[in-house]
């Protein structure tokens, strides 16, 4: 009895060993601790209901009511027009004075109204018809936000493409469908259309809510032995360029911004930076470790696939304008990141919010 309770316990004891050895890897940089099994917070499915749906076509209506091209008279207070124009002031183009393909109803009060003798932009396109080019003159307000055409008088050259009526009606028809749908034909085909990209934006937002989850928990079980030389100064001006990007959008020094906004001073930033900068660059080590040991990086073609991928989800026309936007190194990090927290919650555990407290009560369920 005494030598089989000994084999029992060693046997468990090289078990124990032998799922240590398997579940932790190192390298120069950084040491993974643990990367199977690792337990994340639930993220339930949201569920695409009939109410959902309508609220969803309504604002889709909202959005995009039914225009009705009037071809036999011309622009009259009330319509929407489709209009091309180049503003110049002094013979000289400016910032936000050219726009292609503008939609405007005229008595909105949209564009520049009346000022002294000069009327406003959107009276002087009544009485032109579609296909009409004409200029008009218009003066800015003398307290107008852009300090250089304040109080200054502005030729626009106007091309009229096309006079609308727009309708008021709240209620969605085959008509409209037709004109805001590359696929359906009726109400209820479009209705349909909208719950599947529903469904498919909901298990799309749920996953990256997993694979966000599932990599604050590897970062957990990662112990850094040294960074790269000059990886930690370049996330860190990453970061800073990004919040300073920020405050000159807002026409701010970047320590007001971050006064106004943040409610930090620019030493409490650069600690705060510091830290996510040396977060970043951990889980890039694990990530790229994990990825080399478990073969886990994409072939050229996978990866030129997901890059494409990821254009059209970011609402790029192509490709090439998507990585004019974004540094070649930074995609490819991205890229590889999403496919090690795809390998990562393939064995890992969900729990519910309110378990996780790493009891041991049973609440846990492997999902």
């Amino acid at each position: 009895m005494k030598k089989k309770l000994v084999a029992l316990t060693l046997s468990a004891v090289m078990t124990i060993s032998m799922a240590g050895c398997g579940n932790t890897m190192s390298d120069e940089y950084v040491t993974i601790n643990k990367y199977k099994g690792l337990e994340i917070t639930e993220v339930e499915k949201t569920e695409v209901t009939d109410e959902t749906v309508e609220n969803t076509v309504k604002s889709y209506l909202t959005a995009a009511p039914l225009k009705t091209e009037i071809t036999d008279r011309a622009a009259q207070d009330g319509d929407t027009v489709d209009i091309d124009f180049v503003g110049k002031v002094d013979g000289k183009a400016f910032d936000g004075g050219t726009a292609s393909g503008a939609s405007l109803k005229i008595g909105s009060g949209t564009y520049i109204g009346a000022n002294g003798d000069y009327k406003g932009f959107e009276e002087q396109i009544i009485g032109h018809k579609k296909g009409d080019k004409f200029d008009i003159e218009v003066k800015f307000p003398d307290d107008y936000s852009e300090s250089t055409l304040a109080g200054k008088v502005a030729t626009f050259s106007i091309t009229l493409n096309g006079i609308y009526e727009v309708s008021d009606d709240t209620e969605i028809t085959d008509e409209w469908v037709k004109q805001n749908s590359d696929t359906a034909e009726t109400v209820e085909e479009f209705k349909e259309e909208i719950r599947t990209k529903m469904k498919e934006n909901n298990e799309s937002t749920r996953q990256s809510q997993l694979q966000s989850e599932v990599l604050e928990a590897l970062s957990e079980q990662v112990e850094v032995k040294k960074y790269p030389d000059g990886d930690i100064d370049k996330e860190y001006q990453a970061v800073e360029d990004y919040y300073t990007a920020y405050a000159q959008q807002y026409g701010m020094e970047f320590a007001d911004f971050l006064k106004t906004y943040m409610n930090m001073t620019e030493e409490d930033f650069k600690k705060k930076a510091k830290e996510v900068a040396e977060e970043s660059v951990k889980k890039k080590l694990a990530c790229e470790l994990l990825a080399k040991k478990k073969k886990l990086e994409p072939s050229d073609k996978e990866y030129e696939k997901k890059v494409e991928e990821y254009a059209e989800k970011a609402g790029y026309e192509d490709v090439d304008a998507f990585r004019k936007a974004y540094d070649e190194d930074t995609i490819r990090a991205t890229i590889l990141q999403e496919a090690v927290a795809n390998y990562l919650l393939e064995s890992s555990v969900q729990v519910e919010a309110a378990s996780t407290d790493n009891s041991t009560d049973g609440s846990s369920s492997d999902k």
